[in-house]
């Protein structure tokens, strides 16, 4: 949600495994094992194709656009091919490319940070958005980052949820957030659940918030529903907006 504007500006993919023996399997309790077993690529794969397919039919039918966010595993970024399933992905759906976010860790992107910078900026050239996720967790380094094609930054939800209570990481946002906008990069606050975190983060010149104070995970029919009630659409906000 864009905080000035209260619209809907995207969405973020989930995904959840519905076992028909113990119901809804979230993903910290499956994607683990998908990574040693090596079937993480064909999971992550199928997500992306799946989210461009789905946000692409949302347009079809009507519904405002939106970007949609992907998480993308460190094994599955390296895979060979990678910016060339991600090509497929857009084609196969239709889907333009400003319209696709993919997500990637601050630990993924700067292990071995010299060659993932070919596949960063072969994926910027397509006009893909690129997010580093879990900001302030990892070890980035400045320097570095201000090399990197990645037009967004996401607060992890950690430094979030404490920062009403905590002026170390009320800090550490408002630090973050600063940074960001001085350097061009959209900032995204996650996990906002409360009307005080909302207006610290406004306070801050935070652009983009996301969390369960805007909605829960929803299936598909549900958020479209959702979506039809309430103001929205991407318009391709400025990096600093």
């Amino acid at each position: 949600v864009h905080v000035e504007s209260g619209g809907i500006i995207g969405v973020e993919a989930l995904i959840r495994w519905q076992n028909p023996g113990v119901g809804l399997v979230p993903p910290d309790q499956f994607i683990h094992v998908a990574e040693d077993i090596g079937l993480i690529n064909p999971i992550g794969d199928w997500v992306l194709r799946e989210a461009c397919r789905q946000v692409r039919a949302w347009q079809d039918a009507g519904l405002p656009p939106l970007f949609v966010a992907v998480n993308v595993s460190p094994i599955q970024f390296r895979q060979a091919g990678f910016v060339d399933t991600v090509a497929r992905a857009l084609s196969a759906s239709g889907l333009n490319a400003r319209y696709l976010e993919l997500e990637l860790t601050e630990r993924t992107v700067m292990n071995d940070a010299e060659q993932n910078l070919g596949t960063l900026s072969a994926l910027s050239a397509m006009g893909i958005e690129l997010a580093l996720d879990d900001f302030g967790t990892g070890y980035s380094s400045l320097a570095y980052l201000k090399r990197l094609p990645i037009t967004e930054l996401k607060i992890d939800r950690a430094f979030v949820q404490a920062m009403t209570a905590d002026l170390l990481d009320a800090e550490i946002v408002r630090l973050i957030v600063r940074m960001g906008r001085q350097v061009g990069l959209r900032v995204v606050a996650e996990g906002v659940e409360t009307n005080k975190e909302r207006r610290m983060l406004a306070d801050f010149g935070c652009s983009v918030i996301q969390g369960y104070g805007i909605a829960k995970p929803l299936p598909f029919a549900e958020f479209a529903a959702f979506l039809a009630g309430h103001s929205s659409g991407w318009d391709g906000l400025p990096k600093a907006a």
